[in-house]
């Protein structure tokens, strides 16, 4: 063996005999440390793993046997309701759920929101354990994060980590723009959508969603409390009221004279491009290529931004829609109804 390399390895050896600097080192580690932080992970598995299953998927269709999907989920009630993400069961003609215990129970859906990517099951199983949401609202960068799931058919696998960030965004599959994502780097890999996302007390914090590729420990989950919410809405009604318009637009960037002309609180807005028959917009009297810039007293400076405004909420009011048409503004009065079923 050469020298160097020889030095090289018995400098390794000898590191225990080379001063270490203050504050450093094996002489001053705390054990108590690390086993704080296991008990912490340990503890929270054993408070929420009991109430997270195994969800696979059958599809139905021409040449469709054998074909499936799988993720995970996790009961939120004594009686059984399951929450998942709705790209889990998207188009499921059959349903099968195993539980940490090992029984397995047919499931079918409730409610389905791909706008949210959740999905609500009610599953044929007596005497599930369940598990409790927490406030996402109070959630701290660098604080403990658990995901547990079913990675790759692995069931009941567990990956710890931290959350990472906070209000991150993301698209769901139908475009629509999800707020108030939380980043983690606690592994997550396909089969594990739809498993919780748990802090150290055992609550559940967000709902695992998604893995940005090909980066590493780059994983987002929903927040729970847009989870609890929407899981709310579906099993009272079996869907998420959302408000609609019956427009379709694009945003569009304003020039700066005709912003501080009409005294503009953004220099874009939506650009009306189509006007869907009897709908809302149409009978208040919006035109193509008029420019949504405000609604209520909300500015829309793009189409995410009229899309959070189309909440519940606003469901039957009268709103005032301000446009920019040609060389003036107008205010229509606009009266949101509930988004129709497709």
């Amino acid at each position: 063996m050469p020298p160097l390399e020889l030095a090289a390895i018995e400098s390794v050896h000898d590191e225990a005999s080379v001063p270490r600097p203050p504050g450093r080192g094996p002489d001053r580690d705390d054990p108590g440390l690390l086993d704080a932080y296991s008990d912490a992970v340990s503890d929270a598995v054993g408070r929420v793993a009991p109430a997270v299953a195994h969800v696979a998927v059958a599809h139905a269709g021409r040449g469709a046997r054998g074909r499936g999907g799988a993720g995970s989920g996790f009961f939120i009630t004594p009686d059984a309701y399951l929450v998942t993400n709705s790209h889990v069961v998207a188009g499921a003609a059959s349903i099968a759920v195993t539980l940490s215990d090992g029984r397995e129970a047919p499931a079918s859906v409730v409610g389905d929101d791909p706008h949210s990517d959740l999905a609500v099951l009610k599953v044929a199983a007596p005497d599930v354990a369940w598990c409790r949401f927490g406030d996402s609202a109070k959630l701290r960068v660098g604080q403990i994060a658990v995901a547990i799931g079913s990675p790759l058919g692995f069931q009941q696998s567990v990956t710890a980590g931290i959350v990472s960030a906070l209000g991150r965004s993301m698209r769901a599959r139908t475009g629509r723009l999800l707020d108030n994502v939380i980043q983690t780097d606690a592994l997550l890999n396909p089969g594990n959508s739809g498993g919780p996302l748990v802090n150290s007390r055992g609550e559940v914090i967000g709902v695992n969603t998604a893995v940005v590729l090909p980066a590493q420990g780059l994983c987002l989950a929903i927040a729970s409390s847009t989870a609890e919410r929407v899981a709310a809405a579906l099993i009272r009604d079996g869907r998420v009221r959302r408000a609609w318009l019956g427009v379709g637009g694009q945003t569009l960037a304003l020039p700066r004279r005709l912003v501080r002309h009409f005294g503009l609180a953004a220099e874009s807005g939506v650009r009306v491009l189509s006007i869907e028959p009897g709908s809302p917009a149409g009978a208040a009297g919006v035109r193509t290529g008029d420019v949504i810039v405000a609604l209520g007293e909300t500015a829309v400076t793009d189409v995410d931004a009229l899309q959070r405004v189309l909440t519940d909420g606003v469901i039957g009011r009268t709103l005032g829609l301000r446009v920019v048409r040609r060389d003036r503004t107008l205010v229509l009065d606009l009266v949101p109804v509930e988004t129709p079923s497709r």
